[in-house]
């Protein structure tokens, strides 16, 4: 085995070339996405009418296991790829465990997290096709922040439906957007009838995920040669995610690391997907045992406490039925600093693979999550998104547990972002104001209603 250094680079000319497409090795589908007119599954024609075209056919290969990037993506992902995976001696150290702890670094771009991969395709194909504006959501602000820069880069105009509470907290993401040349506006709004519909029925709404994409939605379905573009859930997103697993692969094969654990955090499920994208595929084959864990806020627990059902994915009920697991698309998060991880549903492909067995998932309470989060930050010397703190809390409990059992396991999670955007958060731990909020089976059965009966 090579001597590893702290950190492990990749040249340009070993940066992936191609997308993995998991869907293209998995035993049995996801259940197709449902017209919730007809009950019918949807047609690539049907759903061209919000997505530009080329991402719907992506979204419907299932037998490409790599799909290649176009070199107009490509000359993008060159400006800040391929990024590091690190060894994190210091914290093994302070841990005192005999495990190899490793973490892909994708907070190194200006957008501060790895949403830059699937924007930066999302907004090309819009180009391609002579899209002229594109809307979103956003829920923490960094896929609003990285599409914001893909749109700038391409010159698309832009309008984001950020969720209200995140907006307040964030007040710079919303800055950084702007600088960038979109148009934000907090969720909900009054500039939707969707918006309009959810301040009547509760005017003091914190906002969620659910919310922002109805709005977003309702726009790009009435604006000209507008289209809707989504950072998390759909299989097209975790397809250009793919590459940061298939980097993190190419430099586990470059000096001989075989992971035993591979741990991301889980909202949607596009950061947590692309991670275990090559990995996965390989443990469906049979060619290894990895065990996969995603780790999801115990306000916000999809996987953990949710139904694996036919579902909206937003609050307006206006989406295509995705079968997954969900809280429900009525289910509003507590306003805690989970972030991008507050979403009520879960990726298809992830939803499934978790059905199927091979992947784990675990809830975890934010004040924990926090203190894992101020601990990386002390010995790391990075400042962790709270999202990626959920995978860093698992990364150390599993480190811990080598230390109790003596087993040299290697682990690899995904540091999907930085923090320096969330230091109301910090600022909330630091004075030990943060609470912890679990959401009781009442609370959940409210959510669980608005769930279609399919």
């Amino acid at each position: 085995m090579k001597a590893i250094p702290y950190k492990i680079y990749l040249s340009e000319n070993e940066m992936p070339r191609y997308w993995y497409n998991m869907k293209a090795v998995m035993k049995e589908l996801p259940d197709p996405i449902l017209n919730p007119a007809t009950m019918k599954p949807c047609t690539q024609e049907e759903l061209n009418q919000l997505f530009c075209t080329e991402l719907v056919k992506q979204e419907f290969n299932t037998t490409d296991e790599y799909i290649e990037i176009p070199k107009g993506i490509l000359d993008f992902y060159k400006m800040y790829r391929p990024s590091p995976l690190v060894r994190a001696y210091c914290l093994e150290k302070e841990l005192d465990t005999p495990a190899e702890i490793y973490y892909k670094f994708e907070g190194s771009n200006t957008s501060g997290s790895h949403k830059l991969n699937s924007a930066a395709a999302q907004v090309y194909y819009a180009k391609e096709q002579g899209i002229t504006s594109l809307t979103t959501e956003t829920g923490a602000g960094q896929w609003g922040t990285a599409l914001s820069m893909a749109c700038a880069y391409y010159n698309i105009d832009l309008t984001v439906y950020m969720v209200k509470i995140s907006a307040e907290q964030k007040p710079y993401r919303k800055a950084v957007m702007e600088t960038y040349g979109a148009k934000v506006i907090p969720s909900p709004s009054n500039t939707t009838e969707a918006g309009r519909k959810i301040l009547a029925e509760n005017p003091n709404t914190s906002g969620s995920l659910g919310c922002a994409i109805s709005e977003a939605i309702e726009v790009a379905m009435k604006t000209k040669n507008c289209r809707y573009v989504l950072g998390s859930v759909l299989d097209h997103v975790l397809l250009h995610q793919s590459i940061i697993g298939q980097e993190t692969k190419i430099a586990c094969e470059k000096y001989d690391i075989r992971p035993d654990i591979i741990i991301g955090c889980v909202g949607g499920g596009s950061n947590f997907g692309g991670l275990i994208a090559p990995f996965i595929g390989e443990k469906i084959q049979g060619k290894s045992n990895v065990r996969i864990i995603g780790v999801e806020p115990a306000s916000c627990p999809s996987l953990t406490r949710g139904k694996y059902a036919y579902d909206f994915g937003d609050t307006g009920r206006t989406t295509p039925l995705l079968k997954m697991y969900t809280l429900g698309s009525g289910f509003i998060p507590s306003p805690n600093h989970a972030g991008g991880l507050r979403y009520h549903g879960m990726s298809p492909i992830i939803s499934k693979l978790y059905h199927d067995g091979y992947i784990e998932a675990c809830a975890v309470e934010q004040t924990k999550v926090f203190e894992a989060a101020t601990l990386f930050a002390r010995r790391e010397g990075i400042l962790p998104a709270p999202e990626s703190a959920h995978a860093i809390k698992v990364a150390i409990d599993e480190a811990l547990k080598c230390k109790e059992t003596g087993e040299k396991k290697t682990i690899i999670f995904g540091l999907t972002g930085t923090g320096y955007f969330d230091l109301a958060a910090y600022i909330s731990y630091n004075e030990g104001t943060m609470t912890d909020y679990i959401p009781t089976d009442e609370d959940l059965e409210k959510g669980f209603a608005t769930i279609p009966k399919v």
